[in-house]
């Protein structure tokens, strides 16, 4: 499928807008009765379909080994803001619902203490495995405890992964490569064992209650990982193919519904360049292509969808917006394949633009988020979307909810990242379908306003997400190209508001706040 950028990237000029209103003398009272120089028109046809979406998620890592086992009320509290779908009596939903779940496996770092070489406890992991060859399933108590109730708010998908073999398969007895070395931390004769592992463990799981619907057998595979600042290891694509293939095997032979995600790419662009990593990258013609030497995309228990990271790729604007271009190109060239942006956090300078350095809980972070999951979605077309840490007690833009770094208890806070991917994962569920959507006033790209648009093909609900990033208000009508849209909903995210409901009056014009995000739902939503 071709990408159209004019005609489905949904951006328009507010300089231009104000402008042409401003001149025409237009004005009209918005849903909360204030008056506006703009009127605008939004306007769906669903008929026209772009991808579906498979589910929006978030990891364990690291906090939840520790948070799991915090006092029952606190704990319970941050399961529901992650997991709920719930509204309270005003009708402002009490989560942002995910539905998927992302498990990390720990090599065993953790067991080893300081001498495992990584020097922040919290980023140390238990190991199922013990090192005499027997497993222990109530290792990783805690976050199987998330894993839990994940299930229980009723999220439909779990995806396990491992950051590193377990240290009594690695070449150097340690959750991380060796200074210096930019091989593989696991030898070619243990390729077997660490398969064997991964098959155990979703088995494993289910003995917990827990269905493993993916398993992604390695991580940013093209970095190093020879620094001890968390478990990790690198694999070359050979490397990649080969531990997929045996584990395709080893799950067949299980009987295990469980798929395999690949391959987890450091940045988008290795997935269709191989730019200074030869070897580990250009993987969409590598391991997805038929007649490549590392091709795996006849594998039965392959997810036909490939993962990348967006990581490092999000500034300037037109670099958000060219890259996802090329990778949404290039995805579309392999039969049946499809995207899954599956990490992301804020980090490095982002030229300029904003600083993954330091914890922000406001509406600055949450704005920037919202444009990359919209570009992930709407440029890229991801048909899922994976935050980072759901939990953080670091001094970064890392977190959904941050925690004080405290081991047995602690205070917790929500960040408005939190409501900013809930404006998206808690109205767009597993199976809808984003569908073209166009502006009156022309659809000239801008990055101060976004929208995008989805429907549920059961249903026909939609949902429609705008993101307002400038410091003006817009108002606009919201139509299908056959209906008038009435019975809508509004849910608001800004600096004073989490998913907070704003009811919308038939015929009246919906007003999205300057900096804000705001989700419109049809149907009841």
């Amino acid at each position: 499928m071709k990408y159209n950028i004019l005609g489905n990237c949904l951006a328009l000029s507010l300089c231009a807008v104000l402008a042409a209103s401003c001149s025409s003398g237009e004005s009209a009272k918005s849903s909360t009765g204030s008056e506006t120089t703009q009127e605008i028109t939004l306007t769906i046809d669903d008929a026209v379909t772009y991808q579906a979406i498979d589910h929006f998620g978030a990891s364990d890592a690291w906090s939840c080994q520790f948070v799991g086992s915090w006092p029952e009320t606190k704990k319970n509290a941050i399961a529901s803001l992650l997991f709920s779908k719930d509204k309270d009596a005003s009708g402002n939903p009490m989560g942002i619902g995910l539905s998927l779940w992302r498990f990390n496996i720990g090599a065993g770092s953790a067991e080893q203490g300081s001498a495992s070489g990584i020097g922040d406890e919290w980023r140390r992991a238990e190991s199922f495995l013990n090192a005499d060859g027997s497993y222990n399933w109530d290792k990783q108590q805690s976050q199987v405890w998330f894993a839990q109730q994940a299930k229980s708010f009723g999220v439909e998908k779990l995806l396990v992964f491992p950051n590193s073999p377990p240290v009594s398969l690695t070449r150097n007895g340690k959750a991380y490569g060796s200074s210096g070395s930019i091989a593989s931390n696991l030898a070619f004769d243990k390729f077997e064992p660490y398969a064997d592992y991964l098959a155990n463990v979703v088995q494993g799981l289910q003995t917990k209650g827990l269905a493993v619907n993916y398993i992604s057998p390695m991580n940013e595979p093209q970095w190093d990982w020879n620094d001890g600042g968390q478990e990790g290891t690198p694999f070359y694509n050979n490397e990649i193919a080969q531990i997929a293939t045996l584990l395709n095997q080893k799950l067949e032979d299980k009987g295990l519904a469980t798929t395999i995600s690949l391959a987890e790419a450091a940045q988008i662009n290795y997935l269709y360049e191989t730019g200074n990593k030869p070897n580990r990258a250009n993987q969409l013609q590598d391991l997805f292509t038929s007649g490549s030497s590392n091709y795996v995309g006849g594998l039965s228990k392959l997810e036909k969808a490939v993962a990348g990271h967006s990581y490092f790729t999000t500034s300037p604007f037109n670099t958000l917006v060219s890259q996802r271009q090329q990778l949404a190109s290039a995805v579309g060239q392999v039969n049946g394949l499809r995207y899954w942006m599956s990490e992301y956090c804020i980090l490095g300078d982002n030229a300029g633009e904003i600083n993954g350095n330091g914890r922000d809980l406001g509406i600055d972070a949450a704005l920037y988020l919202a444009k990359v999951i919209h570009t992930d979605l709407a440029v890229g077309n991801a048909s899922a979307w994976h935050w980072w840490l759901a939990i953080s007690p670091y001094d970064y833009k890392d977190g959904l909810i941050y925690i004080d770094k405290q081991k047995q208890d602690g205070n917790y806070y929500k960040s408005k990242m939190l409501w900013a991917l809930g404006n998206y994962s808690r109205f767009i569920r597993p199976g809808y379908k984003r569908v073209k959507i166009n502006n009156s006033k022309g659809d000239a790209l801008n990055q101060n306003f976004l929208y995008s648009a989805y429907k549920d093909p059961q249903t026909g609900n939609l949902v429609t997400v705008v993101v307002n990033a400038s410091t003006q208000p817009v108002s606009f009508n919201l139509k299908k190209t056959t209906a008038n849209l009435t019975g809508l909903k509004a849910y608001i995210t800004a600096a004073d508001k989490e998913l907070q409901l704003a009811p919308v009056a038939d015929g009246q014009l919906i007003q999205v706040p300057a900096r804000s995000i705001v989700t419109i739902t049809t149907g009841g939503l």
